[in-house]
């Protein structure tokens, strides 16, 4: 079973996608890449693979968003996604920048690299079901990633077998655990919530369950990418 999640109440849309793929959302959660940010002992190498793929996954990120902006149907939806666009280009892509040359990585040499698949993959799934269903479909794809994150990070802030004296991976646990980025978790699952409300029905559930657990699968992907150095 998994454990109960700190942004959502279980009658939440987010919970009942969750519930409805509790082992790919587990295999995600609970992938080796994370257990070995827990321990301090992941290669720093595929930490700075994962880094680099995370700056171009980013990149997409925004106009994942950006087409959230078209999809919705009301200003407040609109002005969300444009306050997220925002955020991702102004704030958080030079925090990750800034970040990054820390591990010996410039944004230029980032920049230049090519795409990883399992970048691609996830990235492109993400806009496909943007562009092919409503805002809803979009958002339901988006939140292994943004919701995902924040309870990842919260475990590893609480597992008691988290390293903390001398993890190389410290500061990244803090910045999901921290509660700027819980506010960004809450926030998604409510805004789910927000879209159930004016769009979910029961025979559409299904479909959006099988969003939800296909980008929990290419998340996963991601970790796997970076563990194993795939290109």
């Amino acid at each position: 079973m998994l454990p109960n999640s700190p942004f959502a109440s279980d009658d939440s849309l987010y919970m009942r996608l969750r519930a409805s793929c509790a082992d790919e959302w587990h295999a995600y959660t609970d992938h080796p890449f994370v257990r070995q940010l827990g321990a301090g002992t992941l290669p720093e190498a595929s930490f700075r693979h994962y880094l680099a793929q995370d700056y171009l996954f980013l990149i997409h990120f925004a106009r994942a968003y950006a087409l959230a902006i078209y999809k919705s149907d009301s200003l407040a939806d609109m002005r969300a996604a444009a306050a997220t666009v925002t955020g991702l280009l102004d704030v958080e892509m030079k925090l990750h920048v800034d970040y990054c040359a820390g591990w010996g990585l410039s944004e230029a040499d980032m920049e230049a690299l090519p795409e990883a698949s399992a970048t691609m993959a996830y990235t492109r799934y993400v806009l496909e079901r943007g562009m092919a269903g409503d805002i809803l479909d979009l958002q339901v794809a988006l939140a292994p990633c943004v919701i995902g994150y924040g309870e990842i990070g919260h475990a590893l802030a609480n597992a008691p077998d988290t390293r903390r004296d001398g993890n190389p991976y410290a500061n990244w646990i803090d910045m999901y655990a921290g509660e700027e980025y819980v506010d960004v978790a809450r926030g998604a699952v409510n805004q789910l919530d927000v879209l159930a409300a004016q769009r979910l029905t029961d025979a559409r559930f299904d479909a959006l369950a099988v969003t939800f657990r296909q980008a929990t699968r290419l998340e996963a992907a991601f970790w796997d990418m970076g563990l194993n150095l795939e290109a």
